[in-house]
C-alpha cells in the first residue's frame, strides 16, 4: 500500500529538493520571458528603455534575432530594429539569396498606439526561444546560446520568410508618457502620444520626409526593400462589433498584379484565419456620413503621403490594420498577433508567387510601357456605384445636443447588424503624361536631397546646358490658412502648360521616371501630384513678386499705357466693374498696370522643374 508519508522521509529530501529547484527554474525562466504586457495582466505597455532591454534580451537568447538601430530620432534616441532570420542573416542580400521573402511589421508610427509593439515582442520571443531545431539555428549568426526552451510557433513557419520588426517608430513620442494621451482609447494604462517631438505626425510624412525619423525609415526601407509591409494602428473611429479592420490598396493606385494578389489570394486568407482564431475582420470603416453608419460605408485610394499607400506605389504591398480603441487591450493586442501570424503563414506558402509579381511590377516601372499610360496622380470615390453588404455595428441613436447643437451619436452595448451601401468603386480625376526625366537646377538642394532621401537615383549635369522644357506657369495660387504638418499647403493648384527655354547649370539634378520609385517620382515633381513638393509649399518663393513700382511713375505710365493700347484700357475698366475689391485697393491697381509693363519679373510663377520627352535629348544628358 501507497504511504503518502514515505515521500517526506530523510532519504527522499535531497531528491524532493532537486525537483522543486528544477520546477521554480522552468518557471522562472518562464517568467523571464514574459513581456511587461503579459505580466502586468495584460494592462501595461513597456517604456522605450524597457522595450530596448527586452529586444537585447531576444538578441542574446537567440541566434536568429539581431538588434539594431536604423537611425535617431529629432531627440536623439536610437530607432530600434529587430532582424529574425532563421539563420541570422542581417543583409537582405543573402536572406534573399536563400529564397526567403521580407516581412516589415511597423509599430507605434502613432505612439499611443501601442498594440503592434506589445504582439510583435512576443511573436519574436514565440518564434525563437529556443533552439527549435537542433542544426537549424544559428548557422549564419554566430551566436551560441544555453538555457533556452523550444518555441510556442513552428519552425517551418521561418522557412521562406525573414521578419523585420520596428517595436516603436515615433520614440519620442513614445517618451510622452502617460494616461490622458488617446481619449477615446481603452488601454494600455499609460500610452506614447501622437506625434513626435516637433509635432510631426509621421503618418503624414512618406513625402515630404521633414522629420529625421522618416528621412531614416526612408534609407532604411531602401536598403531592405521588403516584400510586405504592415502598419499596426488602433483607430479613432466609431463604435462597431470589429476588433480589427485593415486596409490594402486594391482600389487602382497600385500595380494590377500585385492588386489581384492581394484581393485575391491575400485578403481572402487572412479573413478566414482572423473569423476562425474568433476576431472577425473588416475593411477599414469610413462611413459616408463621419459616425452616422446607416449613411453607408466608403473607402478610399490612400496619398501616398500614409504609409501604405506609400509601399503600394513602390509596388509592395501594405496592410493598414486598426484595432478598435473601445475594445480591451489584451483583445486589441491579441489580434493584432493573430494578423501578423497569418501574414507569415500566407507569405511562407505565397512567397515565391509573390516575389515573382513584385519582379514582374519593378520590371513594368523600368520599361517604355510604363511612359505610355495616363499616370493617375488623384483618385476619387463613384457615389453612385456601390453594393450592399453586411455590417456588424451596435445599436445606436442620433440625438441633438442641447450643448453644441451638433449631432450627438449615443452608442449602446447591444449589437446590431446593419445591411449597408459600400461605395468602393474608384476612379482617376487627375492624370498626367509622363515625361522621361525631370530636371531640377541646383538652387532647390532641398527638393534634390529630399528626392535621393526616397532612394530616387538621380544624375547630375557636368555643365551649363540651355534646354526647351515641358513646364507650367501657375495663375490664382491659394494656401491653406492655418499650418498642417509644419506647412501652409496649397489649396487650389491652377497652371498653363508651356515650353520654357531656360538655363540649366552644371549640378542641375536629372531624375528619370522609368526606375523603381517611378510611381513615387511623379507624385513629388508633378504640382498635382498627391503630396507634392509644391503642395506642401518647398517652391513657394516662385509666387513671390520682388519688384514693385512706385505710384508717382506707374500713375503716369497708366495713363500712357490705355492711350497707347485701347485694349488694355477696356480690360482695365472691365476688372474695375467685376471685382469690387480691386476696385477699392488703390496699391492692387498700381501693380496690375506694373505687371502688364517690361519691368514686370517674367519668370515670377514659372515652375523651375522641367519635363524632357525626347529621349535622345535625354541621353545626351546623362553622357
Amino acid at each position: 500500500m501507497f504511504d503518502p508519508l514515505e515521500i517526506i522521509s530523510m532519504k527522499k529530501i535531497p531528491h524532493l529538493l532537486f525537483f522543486f529547484l528544477f520546477l521554480a527554474g522552468v518557471h522562472a525562466q518562464k517568467a523571464e520571458w514574459q513581456t511587461i504586457y503579459e505580466s502586468s495582466g495584460y494592462l501595461d505597455t513597456p517604456s522605450y528603455e524597457a522595450t530596448i532591454d527586452y529586444c537585447r534580451q531576444l538578441d542574446d537568447a537567440s541566434p536568429m534575432i539581431t538588434y539594431t538601430t536604423f537611425g535617431k530620432s529629432a531627440r536623439g534616441k536610437a530607432l530600434p530594429l529587430l532582424i529574425l532570420d532563421r539563420d541570422g542573416f542581417t543583409q537582405p542580400e543573402k536572406i534573399r539569396r536563400a529564397g526567403r521573402a521580407l516581412l516589415l511589421l511597423q509599430a507605434c508610427i502613432h505612439a499611443g498606439e501601442s498594440d503592434g509593439k506589445d504582439a510583435g515582442l512576443m511573436l519574436f520571443r514565440d518564434l525563437t526561444i529556443g533552439n527549435p531545431q537542433p542544426g537549424n539555428a544559428g548557422t549564419g549568426g554566430g551566436k551560441s546560446r544555453e538555457g533556452a526552451h523550444p518555441p510556442i510557433l513552428s519552425p517551418e513557419l521561418l522557412e521562406n520568410v525573414s521578419i523585420i520588426l520596428i517595436p516603436i517608430f515615433n520614440v519620442d513620442g513614445h517618451e510622452r508618457f502617460g494616461p490622458y494621451n488617446r481619449i477615446n482609447q481603452n488601454g494600455p494604462r499609460e500610452m506614447g502620444w501622437r506625434t513626435t517631438a516637433n509635432n510631426l505626425n509621421l503618418n503624414r510624412d512618406y513625402l515630404k520626409a521633414d522629420a529625421p525619423e522618416m528621412q531614416a525609415w526612408l534609407t532604411m526601407f531602401n536598403h531592405w526593400m521588403p516584400d510586405f509591409f504592415i502598419d499596426a494602428h488602433t483607430t479613432d473611429g466609431a463604435d462597431y462589433q470589429y476588433v480589427l479592420t485593415y486596409l490594402m490598396e486594391i482600389y487602382g493606385d497600385m500595380d494590377e498584379g500585385l492588386s489581384n494578389w492581394s484581393k485575391n489570394t491575400f485578403i481572402p486568407r487572412m479573413e478566414t484565419h482572423m473569423n476562425n482564431s474568433g476576431y472577425p475582420v473588416y475593411p477599414y470603416v469610413g462611413f459616408r456620413n463621419w459616425h452616422d453608419p446607416r449613411s453607408g460605408l466608403i473607402t478610399h485610394v490612400a496619398p501616398p503621403m500614409l504609409s501604405q499607400g506609400y509601399t503600394a506605389l513602390l509596388n509592395r504591398p501594405g496592410l493598414l490594420i486598426e484595432t478598435h480603441m473601445l475594445k480591451p487591450y489584451r483583445q486589441r493586442v491579441e489580434s493584432t498577433y493573430e494578423c501578423f501570424l497569418t501574414t507569415l503563414e500566407i507569405l511562407g506558402k505565397e512567397s515565391v508567387s509573390l516575389r515573382r509579381l513584385i519582379q514582374a511590377a519593378d520590371q513594368f516601372t523600368q520599361s517604355e510601357s510604363f511612359l505610355k499610360e495616363p499616370f493617375p496622380l488623384e483618385f476619387e470615390t463613384r457615389k453612385d456605384d456601390s453594393l450592399m453588404v453586411e455590417f456588424l455595428g451596435v445599436e445606436y441613436e442620433m440625438v441633438k445636443s442641447d450643448i453644441t447643437g451638433g449631432n450627438w451619436f449615443k452608442y449602446s452595448d447591444k449589437p446590431a447588424t446593419f445591411q449597408l451601401p459600400y461605395f468602393s468603386s474608384t476612379r482617376p480625376v487627375v492624370t498626367v503624361k509622363l515625361p522621361r526625366a525631370y530636371v531640377i537646377p541646383p538652387e532647390w538642394k532641398t527638393v534634390i536631397d529630399r528626392i535621393r532621401t526616397h532612394g530616387i537615383k538621380t544624375w547630375e549635369l557636368s555643365e551649363d546646358v540651355t534646354l526647351a522644357v515641358a513646364t507650367y506657369r501657375f495663375k490664382n495660387p491659394k494656401w491653406q490658412q492655418y499650418s498642417f504638418e509644419g506647412h501652409h499647403p496649397m489649396t487650389n493648384i491652377e497652371y498653363d502648360e508651356i515650353i520654357d527655354s531656360c538655363l540649366f547649370p552644371a549640378g542641375s539634378a536629372l531624375v528619370e521616371v522609368m526606375q523603381p520609385a517611378g510611381h513615387i517620382i511623379p507624385h513629388l515633381l508633378e504640382p498635382k501630384g498627391s503630396g507634392s513638393f509644391v503642395y506642401w509649399g518647398f517652391f513657394d518663393a516662385i509666387f513671390e513678386q520682388k519688384e514693385y513700382g512706385e505710384s508717382y511713375v506707374i500713375e503716369t505710365m497708366a495713363r500712357e499705357m490705355m492711350i497707347e493700347d485701347p485694349a488694355l484700357k477696356t480690360e482695365f475698366e472691365q476688372k474695375m466693374s467685376t471685382d469690387s475689391t480691386f476696385a477699392q485697393n488703390p496699391q492692387q491697381i498700381l501693380n496690375w498696370f506694373y505687371n502688364k509693363t517690361p519691368y514686370a519679373d517674367k519668370r515670377k510663377g514659372i515652375y523651375p522643374v522641367g519635363k524632357i520627352y525626347d529621349p535622345k535629348v535625354l541621353e545626351s544628358l546623362k553622357r
